[in-house]
């Protein structure tokens, strides 16, 4: 009876109930509610990523629509419904032909929809990629259509099982079957608005503009305009420099997959209860299995001051303890691991889009050197916004309450009790110049328009630089570009163009007052003509 297929099918169901009861009293747990913000936009997000979230919303609508409108028209006047030009006043034979008209209709138009989706999916995991597929499952207009339909459809059924033929009194619905002519008019009007969204989805540039715009809203929330003082007074905690060396734990995920968040502030709340600093090793989207080491639990020593910190109780002595079987629970409820890698704040994630979209560009079936350049180009703009910007700091503390008692006169002058609490790994600006532009770089060896693209890229980057770390990162990307060229390009004539491209770039970013300056490369055989014309 193990072995059946019913018992089976009962395991699994039983298993999945099991998890989801898990995950939700994770999220509404009392160490969680601190993160609750945070928690509930990855709930949302992964169900705007679903395809059957709108639809289905659509479907709920016209089912609670139905019952409505034919209450409402049981009681509204008819001689009133009559004087309204565009509402139906015909008898039940009428009104149960268009209600069948309209519900047949619509369920064959959201198949061909739905087809149409379909095909689009595939043409784009072919030549974008399967990781942009998210972007059109994610596409609200598209969900919205075929939810109308749909909604449509639920909605004339019902309405025509309320028809009813030797009913006088209330036989036709008047009102429901009137807002059923005008949710037809308005899917014909949705058909055609969705052939023309589609033709305009799939072209490349629109693609790469909402990669683009992914990319640009994940950095701006990590890296700030501004910068937090009082957070860099923090860094100044004694505990940065010597919390290493402490009694270290090793942490090892719950599970294999793909980290896709880390909630912070629960993870604060975790290592203060047993007084002691988290490190993590690992950033977001990277793949681990359940026996990584992923970070390291250090354990404060009893004596150290930070123990005694102020609580709502004065003084209270924390102790520290090693991780227990409590600690693991919970911190399995402080990050969150999926199986594949989906949409989140990962801004190499969103980086990584535009880089595959360049890639499969380049590759010898699709040979599309201006797409790559497209995205050179954007991933240009995401890379200067960032270089502009402040960085996120590796270094979290807890920030305990402040007594009622204490004035905000003395809390002005006193330097607030910051606990070092979680240390992250971030990525630097070189490793996303890496892992974008050098990629690219990589696949685009030997093509000397995308390899140019790539010099001029680098041109435009030195305009954002604000030190002299990201100067030297983007003179040695630009010495690989030449390296690239010179070893992989057909011709020398290709090669001494590109070479002498990246002198002028080299020559330019190390000028004094190159950020006020145009650059403008000049190839030798255009100098020659140009010479050539003035002596005329």
């Amino acid at each position: 009876m193990d072995n059946s297929p019913e018992n089976g099918l009962i395991k699994r169901l039983l298993t999945v109930i099991a998890q989801g009861m898990k995950q939700f009293i994770q999220l509404w747990s009392l160490q969680t509610l601190t993160d609750l913000p945070d928690r509930l936009r990855n709930l949302w997000q992964q169900l705007i990523g679903s395809y059957w979230f709108i639809p289905t919303t659509c479907v709920i609508a016209g089912i609670l629509l139905a019952p409505l409108l034919v209450t409402i028209d049981q009681h509204f006047d008819r001689e009133t419904v009559r004087e309204i030009t565009f509402a139906f006043t015909g008898d039940d034979e009428a009104a149960r032909a268009i209600m069948t008209s309209i519900a047949g209709a619509v369920l064959g138009v959201a198949g061909t929809t739905f087809s149409i989706t379909i095909a689009v999916l595939s043409m784009a995991s072919s030549q974008f990629g399967p990781r942009l597929l998210r972007n059109f499952l994610t596409d609200t207009p598209n969900q919205f259509v075929l939810g109308a339909f749909i909604g449509t459809f639920s909605y004339s059924l019902l309405v025509l099982k309320s028809i009813h033929k030797y009913d006088v009194a209330f036989g036709v619905p008047q009102l429901a079957v009137t807002f059923a002519i005008i949710m037809a008019i308005v899917c014909a009007l949705l058909l055609v608005y969705f052939v023309q969204h589609m033709v305009h989805a799939i072209q490349a540039s629109h693609v790469i503009q909402g990669a683009s715009n992914d990319a640009i809203k994940n950095i701006h929330y990590w890296y700030k305009d501004h910068c937090d003082i009082q957070h860099q007074r923090d860094i100044e905690h004694h505990d940065i420099e010597q919390f290493q060396n402490w009694p270290a734990t090793p942490i090892y995920p719950p599970k294999s997959g793909y980290l896709q968040q880390i909630y912070l502030e629960s993870l604060a709340t975790l290592t203060q209860d047993y007084g002691g600093v988290v490190q993590m090793r690992i950033n977001l989207g990277n793949y681990v299995t359940d026996k990584n080491v992923i970070g390291y639990f250090y354990q404060r020593p009893v004596v150290h001051p930070t123990n005694q910190q102020k609580t709502a109780t004065p003084h209270l002595a924390v102790i520290p303890r090693a991780p227990d079987g409590m600690f693991w629970q919970r911190f399995a409820g402080c990050i969150r691991i999926e199986q594949r890698l989906a949409h989140s704040d990962d801004i190499a994630y969103s980086l990584g889009q535009m880089t595959e979209i360049a890639v499969r560009a380049l590759s010898p079936g699709i040979n599309d050197p201006k797409t790559a350049v497209n995205c050179v180009q954007s991933l240009t703009s995401c890379l200067s916004i960032m270089m502009r910007r402040q960085p996120p700091s590796p270094y979290h503390f807890y920030i305990p309450a402040q007594d009622n008692d204490v004035t905000p006169k003395l809390e002005s002058k006193q330097q607030r009790l910051a606990i070092l609490a979680v240390v992250t790994h971030t990525p630097k600006i070189s490793d996303f110049l890496n892992t974008s532009l050098g990629e690219i770089r990589r696949y685009a060896a030997a093509d000397l328009m995308v390899l140019k693209a790539l010099c001029q890229a680098i041109v435009d980057l030195n305009y954002a630089h604000i030190n002299s770390a990201q100067q030297q990162t983007l003179l040695h990307e630009l010495k690989l570009i030449e390296r690239a060229g010179e070893d992989n390009l057909s011709y020398q004539e290709l090669v001494d163009d590109l070479v002498a491209m990246c002198q002028q770039a080299q020559e330019f970013i190390l000028s004094n007052d190159a950020q006020h300056r145009y650059f403008n490369y000049v190839s030798e055989f255009d100098a020659h003509i140009a010479q050539a014309l003035q002596t005329q």
